[in-house]
């Protein structure tokens, strides 16, 4: 069976090169970036906010004879060499004509041209804005409305039934609520001056409406208001999102990090944003606003808000961050830690020059953090108090490019980030950046890079190099040299570590792009441990329609004297007709892996603005069927079947989640409309 699956791969991946096809971008690139990304990080919640923020970007396009500097800085995988040259290329030019001509731009690639594609349009003239006025704001606005609906086919652990006596002994042992996720999402634009945007969600699990709850888990409402004059930049009122500097004080972004474009780590995002997210962890709510005076922006924001936490009287012992309150113990923890926050920034900006200063303060109400004494949390935050201060700077010219933020907590402690980009040649660029994170620096929104996920107790140095030594062929590699001063949860020493990645790309033309990836990490945990990664892909346009994408992924780990290893190939397939309404995507994969550290993910398509990355270990096959019918010009309908078919097991999952079998189905649904 085995064989003839991988002999099946093979046979559709030689065919298809030997099909004739036209001369075409792939739309979906971005994704394949996100995914990309998303395999640095365990935290879904701020990559699926980045893929939310792109998805919207790619439905609202920027014109690109119009398009700013500011704007194209949103679009996190082009470099400041790309945008200046593209801006340069338009001044001397003129207006571009056609996409097409992307490519007189020197520093651009057929794959930074393919992810470039989807977010810019070429307009026939440019329309000046629009008056705000009501019958404008009525007439000119434009509504979107998203309803979601997932379930799985079989029946969890967590949905039995128990007698009333059993529940009353164990309350935890069923879920409050029904086994469906559901979502509503609606917002209104007038331009990009005037968003409103209401989120309303529950989990599969949460009591959506019987004796425990009656409407939705989580709500989340905002209005943002965008250059209204020549002062006003930013307005927020509801539920917004921070970043400043580097993201050692504060930041909701996803922290750029450890990807393919090694050579780009640098944060850009500054200021406010909306937050029109189902995260209902990495958001404030409140008032904020940024004022431009000449080159200075001056911004301030307050917020309040009720965390989930472990509470004993006055005292707080953990947060939840999970967002998820299926049980009884979830829903004592829910919302019982209020959050204060207030907090400014002022930045003087010039095209080569930029400085920041940042401040925040934050309490807790009349509770009092007080983590459960541990040797390795020795220097967490403890009180009801903290505040947080930083410099960030930034100076560059047409080679060289500095940058950095250096912050203070409360208790004296330091973190400093610092960078230095080279790019003698647009077809070299080299970045090294070295970050000193003190053992008892605390910073409750810092969110930075690093190989752990707080800001604290992380010294090391990344090195990283792009290279396009010939037409059609990158190299890139970096090499990340890190230790951890202090203890960590399930390491009872200061330990070191070292990461190292090689990936060779080749596109020859615009239809086919290759690569093949190794990456090697080595770091201590209880007992030293070793990651091995060896990837290969291959995406081809057989035609304006129709797409392929081979993938073949390997992974070897050693702990100590023990060994394992795992493999997963991957076929997907996507139809995207010019001439009816109606596109699908159809993946399977074959896995097989020796253990949960072998563990490898699924790359597959998903609903508009739902990121999911599933990780598969064991023995099995994974299927995935997706397609959006545009039922008319305002109207569709999205759905994905995902099924699992698991070779090694009776039992799927663990603890309320299990299912009895070897097989687990999902369907996820939306229907949109826009008005």
């Amino acid at each position: 069976m085995k064989r003839m699956f991988i002999n099946l791969l093979v046979f559709l991946f030689i065919n298809s090169y030997q099909l004739k096809s036209q001369t075409l971008y792939s739309v979906d690139k971005w994704m394949e970036y996100i995914e990309e990304m998303a395999l640095e990080t365990e935290d879904e919640a701020r990559i699926e906010s980045l893929y939310a923020d792109l998805s919207y970007l790619v439905e609202h396009p920027f014109e690109l004879n119009t398009v700013t500097e500011e704007q194209l800085k949103r679009l996190p995988f082009l470099s400041d060499l790309q945008i200046r040259e593209l801006l340069e290329y338009r001044s001397r030019y003129g207006k571009m004509v056609t996409l097409y001509e992307l490519k007189n731009v020197e520093s651009f690639d057929l794959e930074t041209i393919s992810l470039l594609v989807p977010f810019v349009y070429i307009g026939e003239k440019t329309v000046d804005k629009r008056p705000i006025t009501v019958k404008n704001l009525l007439k000119q606005g434009s509504n979107d409305l998203q309803i979601r609906y997932d379930q799985c086919f079989q029946q969890k652990k967590g949905y039995c039934s128990y007698p009333d006596s059993i529940l009353q002994q164990y309350p935890n042992r069923k879920y409050l609520g029904e086994p469906f996720y559901h979502s509503l999402r609606y917002s209104y634009a007038f331009d990009e001056r005037i968003q409103f945007g209401l989120v309303a969600e529950k989990d599969a699990g949460e009591p959506f409406w019987n004796r425990y709850h009656k409407g939705y888990d989580y709500y989340s409402v905002h209005l943002f208001l965008k250059e209204m004059n020549t002062w006003l930049k930013s307005l927020a009122i509801g539920d917004y999102k921070v970043s400043f500097g580097q993201g050692l004080v504060v930041s909701h972004d996803f922290s750029p990090s450890r990807n393919v474009l090694v050579s780009q780590a640098e944060r850009r995002t500054n200021g406010f944003r909306r937050h029109f997210s189902t995260n209902e962890s990495d958001f404030f709510r409140g008032v904020a606003a940024t004022v431009n005076w000449k080159k200075f922006d001056i911004s301030l924001f307050c917020s309040y808000r009720k965390l989930d936490g472990s509470t004993d009287s006055t005292v707080v012992t953990s947060f939840k961050t999970d967002g998820l309150h299926r049980l009884v113990r979830d829903r004592e923890k829910m919302r019982n830690v209020s959050m204060s926050v207030y907090g400014g920034n002022i930045r003087y900006a010039t095209p080569d020059v930029c400085v920041g200063l940042t401040a925040l303060s934050y309490s807790f109400g009349n509770h009092s953090v007080q983590p459960d004494p541990k040797p390795y949390n020795f220097f967490y935050f403890r009180g009801n108090r903290n505040w947080n201060a930083s410099v960030d700077y930034l100076l560059k010219n047409r080679l060289i490019k500095f940058y950095g933020e250096t912050a203070l907590s409360r208790n004296g402690a330091v973190a400093s980030l610092n960078a230095l980009q080279l790019t003698p040649a647009s077809y070299f660029s080299l970045l090294v950046l070295y970050r000193y994170y003190d053992k008892r620096y605390q910073a409750f929104f810092g969110n930075a890079f690093s190989q752990n996920s707080a800001v604290r107790n992380e010294q090391g140095v990344y090195m990283g190099m792009q290279w396009t030594p010939f037409s059609h062929w990158k190299l890139s590699a970096y090499a990340d040299i890190f230790r951890f001063p202090w203890l960590k949860y399930g390491v009872d020493a200061p330990s070191t570590g070292k990461e190292y990645m090689l990936q060779l790309d080749y596109a020859p033309n615009r239809n086919l792009s290759v690569y093949v990836r190794y990456k090697h990490k080595r770091k201590e945990n209880i007992e030293p441990d070793r990651q091995q990664r060896l990837r290969v892909q291959a995406l081809y346009a057989v035609s304006s329609s129709v797409s392929l994408r081979t993938s073949a992924d390997g992974i070897g780990y050693t702990e100590a004297d023990d060994k394992s290893k795992g493999w997963m190939i991957a076929q997907s397939v996507g139809w995207k007709p010019v001439d009816i309404p109606v596109q699908a995507d159809f993946y399977v994969a074959g896995f097989h892996t020796d253990n949960y550290q072998t563990r490898l993910s699924s790359y597959e398509k998903n609903l508009l603005y739902a990121f999911n990355m599933p990780f598969f270990y064991g023995k099995g096959l994974r299927l995935a069927f997706s397609f959006r019918w545009n039922i008319v010009k305002q109207l569709s309908f999205s759905a994905k079947l995902g099924y699992t078919r698991y070779a090694d097991r009776d039992v799927i999952g663990t603890d309320l989640e299990e299912i009895a079998g070897k097989s687990k189905a999902d369907v996820y649904t939306l229907l949109r409309w826009k008005f």
